[in-house]
């Protein structure tokens, strides 16, 4: 099959007009959502929220739905790369607008919504998120918030400058289990924590494979060049879209972005965690032929344990080393857990270790534990965190309840200032994953938080920041 033209130059004119666009935005011109115009004393004309959504099959099938049930927000644009995919949501929601290109929605419907809801695959979060926020617009994006760690210090810092009401789709992060671990934790009932232990059975999709050979059709439905967007031009293969896209690194960032952002989110709270300072890594191998070992470097690798380290915060007493596991690999069970209890659940968990007990919780940091399990209902500790109304549902339900009320005005569970801190130590987890790739074996890499490197091993360091293909820019 011959490869498709490139159709998204910047010669095409409405995507001159939107480049332009947005270099206003940047330079300070910003439209502002409906429900902020006017001065003092001004009442909003709706306590509603107008919502455009980006990527509206699978999970933005399920992030629209639960706008919607809030009873507060309107869905008043669709937007998706693929007819098919979409389908189900254009049926639901007859009344909006649909879009195949993000950027042509921007262009031409900017004034008319306030919030943009972002569930495209990874290596597209960015740029749809960041264009919005030039716009003035809220985000919601889907977890992880970005393929690269440029790109989540990029989030981080535009939530501020452009003072809108961001959240990260990690919805555990508005579970009560996650706030009982900190009751625990901060009640000082398993002591100072100096270890912990997070872990999934992702990946559930092939990794640690070869790029495949064969071309395929594209589908009449999809505009594969828009799926493309920022990444490098190839052609269609079977197998990849609308799931399997997780496991290359052009577009995925493996099982560290698909469940790091559920399960590492608890230490971050509990320990007040922010940047790693050093990650080193081993990989699962995958053998081709006998005793050869393959090597596929476009592939994220079929299992990993990565440890990274965290400096002593205000919560810990000295620094705290984070274990990740991935491809069924599993920490020892702790001898507190009885033999015939679950140590987690369906693969995933997360196990704190401290220097007066340990505590345990499942994923999303549902069900959390004291070990022995028998303390958990003999030790009383007073609430002193807020819950959120319906806790994972509720996740949507706050993000929708803070752009109404406007930037600064509520609290959110993950919005950029936490789930940027979050997402950059997981994707700088990944860097120890590649460093395998290059061949850098098992070393420890040391982090330049300031100036976004590794110190010790250059190579890498082409990960933080990817090139994006002509045409797309942020």
């Amino acid at each position: 099959m011959t490869e498709e033209k490139d159709t998204d130059k910047t010669s095409n004119p409405s995507r001159r007009d939107f480049l332009k666009t947005s270099t206003i935005a940047a330079a300070g011109f910003m439209i502002v959502p409906r429900f902020v115009l006017g001065g003092k004393g001004y009442t909003a004309p709706s306590d509603r929220l107008i919502i455009a959504s980006v990527g509206v099959g699978g999970k933005g099938e399920s992030d629209i739905a639960n706008f919607s049930k809030t009873g507060k927000a309107d869905i008043a644009y669709l937007c998706d790369v693929d007819d098919a995919r979409a389908a189900g949501t254009v049926k639901r929601f007859p009344k909006a607008k649909f879009y195949k290109d993000w950027r042509e929605m921007f262009e031409k419907e900017s004034k008319h919504f306030d919030a943009v809801s972002v569930s495209t695959p990874d290596h597209t979060h960015a740029i749809v998120a960041y264009h919005a926020m030039q716009l003035g617009k809220h985000v919601y994006v889907q977890k992880p918030l970005t393929h690269d760690i440029y790109e989540a210090r990029l989030l981080t810092e535009a939530a501020k400058k452009y003072k809108v009401v961001t959240q990260m789709g990690n919805q555990g992060a508005s579970n009560p289990g996650t706030r009982q671990l900190a009751e625990w934790y901060d009640a000082d009932i398993i002591g100072d924590v100096h270890t912990v232990y997070c872990w999934t059975n992702r990946p559930v999709w092939p990794q640690g494979i070869a790029w495949p050979s064969k071309t395929a059709e594209i589908p009449t439905t999809l505009d594969w060049d828009l799926w493309l967007g920022t990444a490098p031009k190839k052609n269609f293969v079977e197998n990849l879209v609308p799931f399997n896209w997780r496991g290359w690194w052009d577009y995925g960032t493996g099982a560290l972005g698909d469940m790091g952002c559920h399960l590492v989110e608890a230490p971050f709270r509990v320990l007040g965690l922010q940047y790693a300072k050093d990650v080193q890594a081993s990989v699962g191998s995958v053998y081709v032929g006998e005793f050869t070992q393959g090597h596929f470097p476009e592939s994220c690798p079929p299992s990993s344990h990565i440890t990274l380290t965290f400096p002593k915060t205000h919560k810990t007493k000295g620094d705290v080393t984070v274990h990740w596991m991935d491809g069924g690999i599993q920490p020892e069970r702790p001898e507190e857990l009885g033999p015939n209890e679950r140590f987690g659940d369906d693969g995933n968990g997360t196990l704190f270790i401290g220097t007066k007990g340990k505590m345990i919780a499942s994923t999303y940091s549902d069900n959390p534990l004291l070990l022995p399990t028998s303390r958990t209902k003999e030790v009383n500790v007073k609430q002193t965190i807020a819950r959120v109304p319906g806790g994972t549902d509720g996740h949507y339900g706050q993000w929708v309840e803070g752009c109404i009320a406007g930037y600064g005005k509520t609290e959110l569970s993950s919005p950029f200032s936490v789930a940027g801190p979050l997402t950059e130590a997981l994707l700088m987890a990944n860097l120890a994953v590649r460093g395998h790739e290059l061949k850098g074996g098992h070393i420890k890499m040391i982090w330049d938080n300031d100036n976004m490197k590794i110190t010790n091993f250059d190579a890498v360091n082409q990960y933080v920041k990817r090139e994006y293909r002509e045409g797309w820019t942020i």
